[in-house]
């Protein structure tokens, strides 16, 4: 059975949102990829077909930092367009003109210029990639007229939020998956082999990540941005940005702030804590709290320390964007009493580079190290075959609105022991 799809990504500049304008210029030439997906918002159409079930995936990307476009063109039209036996792509929206044109001429989809057009459509499932902004009103209006939802990360900004949504799901009986293709990877997978029971025998997590931010492994793929969408909804982005801000950290929304939570926390950090969390599940440790959270350089950096089963065992974790380094580090270190582990992700957007989990163990001062390269599987296709799974035949849903109400509640809580520590 195949499940028609819409995607809505947005196709805005970097420059159309001052408060991010700290990217490169390479970066900054980059077009945007949102023209790969249907907007949910600005509009995204989905063919279906009579006889199969074929849910439209929309992809809203309307973030700050054009993350969310770039997945819609580089990752996520492409790979419905791949998993053409199991979904049928009717639509991509998005209100850049120029986007549509590049969208219906490189993927030979119809598209639409609005959120409304494309719920019009009655598609299957929509893919949400639009700003971050746009994800609790898309994912709401789409769950009330009864389409399942995949939604890029963050779900929302606060745990608010969520809750309505996990509402309107149960309501709806519809399928609700976020974007968290990490735990998709065949790497993690076997992590959670590996860890399982072990929780009394942690001692230390390290999640360290440097990030140029995209440029140095986007520009060859064809990843576009376009100048001409409407300037009323580039001010609309900004003003709910700053609103959700403020509301999920209780501090005034300046430049620095916006930056830091809905860039660097929300968005980047997330993924991370959203690994983690899945392997103390899996460990045992449900004892988990914030001790402190930092923001430094202008909220292009943040880091935490997480306290795991009392005083057991710590978790650090941070996320820097260093960009003008053409490199990409994220690395999860996991150190027990007699083993430790590593896991080292490649770039998000470097399609089937596999991820790397390296092994220590002794046996008295013998020391062996094994590394791992388990397929070449590619998790971003994955998640959407799970989001299908989950549709058609009901198969669990691996990342719900559950898991994002505990990621972004830990974000919350960080961001304002962050901002309570904050030169005023």
């Amino acid at each position: 059975m195949t499940v028609k799809s819409g995607i809505n990504p947005n196709s805005w500049t970097l420059d159309d949102v001052p408060e991010v304008r700290h990217f490169t210029s390479l970066e900054d030439r980059l077009p945007s990829r949102r023209d790969r997906f249907c907007w949910h918002r600005e509009g995204q159409n989905f063919p279906r077909t009579a006889a199969e079930l074929r849910p439209l995936c929309g992809d809203v990307t309307l973030n700050a930092r054009n993350r969310k476009a770039l997945i819609a063109q580089v990752e996520h039209i492409p790979n419905l367009k791949s998993l053409w036996d199991r979904f049928e792509v009717v639509a991509v929206a998005d209100p850049s003109p120029s986007g549509r044109r590049l969208i219906e001429q490189r993927h030979g989809v119809s598209t639409c210029a609005s959120f409304d057009e494309l719920l019009a459509l009655r598609p299957d499932a929509i893919l949400i990639a639009a700003p971050d902004s746009y994800h609790a009103e898309f994912a709401g209006r789409a769950l009330d007229a009864g389409i399942h939802v995949f939604c890029e990360k963050p779900l929302c900004f606060s745990t608010a939020d969520i809750d309505g949504l996990i509402a309107k799901r149960d309501a709806a009986k519809r399928v609700l998956q976020v974007g968290y293709m990490k735990r998709w990877d065949p790497s993690y997978e076997m992590l959670l082999d590996e860890v399982k029971g072990l929780g009394g025998r942690l001692r230390f997590i390290a999640v360290e990540v440097n990030d140029p931010d995209s440029w140095p492994f986007s520009a060859h793929q064809g990843f576009q941005r376009f100048s001409d969408v409407p300037a009323f909804l580039i001010a609309d982005n900004k003003t709910r940005l700053a609103a959700q801000v403020a509301r999920a950290t209780g501090v005034e929304a300046d430049d620095v702030a916006i930056r830091a939570y809905a860039d660097s926390l929300a968005s980047s950090m997330i993924h991370d804590l959203n690994v983690v969390l899945g392997l103390l599940a899996h460990m045992g440790v449900d004892d988990i709290r914030p001790v402190s959270g930092s923001l430094f350089a202008g909220g292009q950096g943040t880091a935490a320390v997480l306290a795991l089963n009392g005083d057991q065992a710590i978790c650090q974790i941070s996320h820097v964007v260093v960009p003008k380094l053409a490199d990409y580090q994220e690395r999860i270190s996991l150190f027990f009493d007699d083993r430790r582990f590593e896991l080292i992700f490649p770039s998000p957007y470097l399609n089937h580079f596999p991820t790397k989990l390296i092994a220590y163990r002794s046996e008295g001062m013998h020391l062996s190290t094994t590394e791992h390269r388990n397929g070449f599987e590619e998790a971003f296709v994955r998640e959407l075959i799970g989001f299908w799974e989950a549709i058609v035949n009901g198969a669990p849903v691996r990342n719900t609105a559950e898991h994002a109400r505990g990621d972004i509640d830990l974000i919350q809580r960080i961001a304002k022991l962050a901002f309570a520590g904050r030169p005023v």
